[in-house]
């Protein structure tokens, strides 16, 4: 997930932070949230039977998810530290997510969980998911909600959020309000929830289904269910 790029070099922003990241995304680590995540995967996308690609799969904390469906998963990673840990849950591949070494139309699905922020061009990911589907292939997105969780937004007077205008700021942000966590480590590239469906209708997405989810009436979830036109 995620990369810096330097001198023309591209360094996976995850690397370092591997071990840690396989840890916290554990039933050690946050369980609760975790099986939620996983919950609304399954309910977006649904049961089938193939490959689904893992899009910026990481440690391979979701596949388990999907295979659940009936699913076959294989999971594509920048982060070769990642891919250390995801080995031993799915096939895997490294490779950048905006040139994924699949030939066009040859997928029947794809998911991306948890992973748009950690993209500096998520439009570009969103245009590589659907050169690699089929007609129909279904692609489910899930990650943070666009407009309740980023620098711009202030959790610490629950159940109230305060969203202040960096809301319109695109750029990478180390700010979160959890000092501990994942975005206080490696960051986040914000992208408003007006631009992130835009982008998925323009790469030839057909929007199915929307989904919000959170605990205290405030959604920290946001995902979608689209096909290939």
């Amino acid at each position: 997930m995620g990369a810096d790029t330097a001198g023309g070099t591209a360094r996976a922003t995850y690397d370092e932070h591997a071990d840690w990241y396989n840890e916290f995304m554990s039933a050690a680590g946050p369980g609760e949230y975790i099986r939620r995540v996983h919950g609304a995967l399954e309910d977006l996308l649904g049961p089938g039977e193939g490959t689904c690609l893992d899009v910026c799969c990481g440690t391979g904390a979701h596949a388990p998810a999907l295979a659940g469906l009936g699913w076959t998963p294989v999971g594509v990673d920048l982060s070769g530290g990642q891919l250390r840990h995801a080995v031993r849950r799915l096939p895997v591949v490294r490779a950048d997510a905006t040139a994924l070494p699949f030939a066009d139309a040859s997928l029947p699905a794809a998911a991306c969980v948890l992973a748009h922020t950690d993209v500096p061009d998520y439009a570009a990911v969103l245009r590589e998911v659907a050169r690699v589907l089929r007609p129909g292939g279904r692609f489910a997105h899930l990650g943070v909600h666009p407009c309740y969780i980023g620098a711009f937004a202030d959790w610490s007077e629950r159940p109230r959020v305060i969203v202040d205008e960096r809301y319109e700021d695109r750029s990478r942000s180390y700010d979160a309000w959890n000092p501990a966590g994942v975005r206080a480590r490696v960051g986040a590239w914000h992208l408003p929830l007006a631009d992130l469906l835009n982008a998925t209708t323009a790469a030839g997405l057909r929007l199915v289904r929307t989904v919000e989810a959170g605990p205290g009436g405030i959604p920290d979830l946001f995902g979608f269910l689209a096909v290939k036109a």
